[in-house]
């Protein structure tokens, strides 16, 4: 079983998170997204959460505005799992890339991604997987 919310670092500057199973599906801490830096902090755009309960992980958007949205990384074009950028997501297959909205910019996907409920909880989120 996977670690509570246990950071791992990752390729291309998208950080890992394993997320922790809760009454209405998985939650990470909002401090996930924070980098601490000497000028104050600074934000991560996109976190990917993992868990074994999920075939395919979790991108979690954050926007300027603090709002987030939860995308689940499977192309929706044949199946595979996508790589997180800080703006996008895209697929390694076929090149179909997605906004942080889960709309397609660039096929040969031609559906959206599906995207997850998110709530804010004290300092957690909580993702909703129903």
């Amino acid at each position: 079983m996977l670690a509570g919310s246990s950071l791992l670092p990752a390729c291309a500057g998208v950080t890992y998170i394993a997320a922790t199973p809760s009454e209405e599906g998985l939650e990470i801490p909002l401090s996930a997204f924070e980098i601490p830096h000497k000028k104050g902090m600074r934000y991560r755009s996109v976190v990917v959460l993992t868990h074994s309960r999920l075939q395919y992980p979790i991108a979690v958007f954050r926007s300027p505005d603090s709002g987030y949205r939860a995308l689940w990384m499977k192309c929706t074009h044949q199946g595979t799992e996508l790589n997180a950028y800080s703006g996008r997501l895209q697929c390694p297959a076929h090149g179909s890339e997605f906004d942080t909205k889960g709309k397609v910019l660039n096929g040969p996907a031609e559906a959206g991604l599906r995207s997850f409920p998110v709530h804010l909880k004290d300092d957690r989120l909580s993702i909703q997987l129903t």
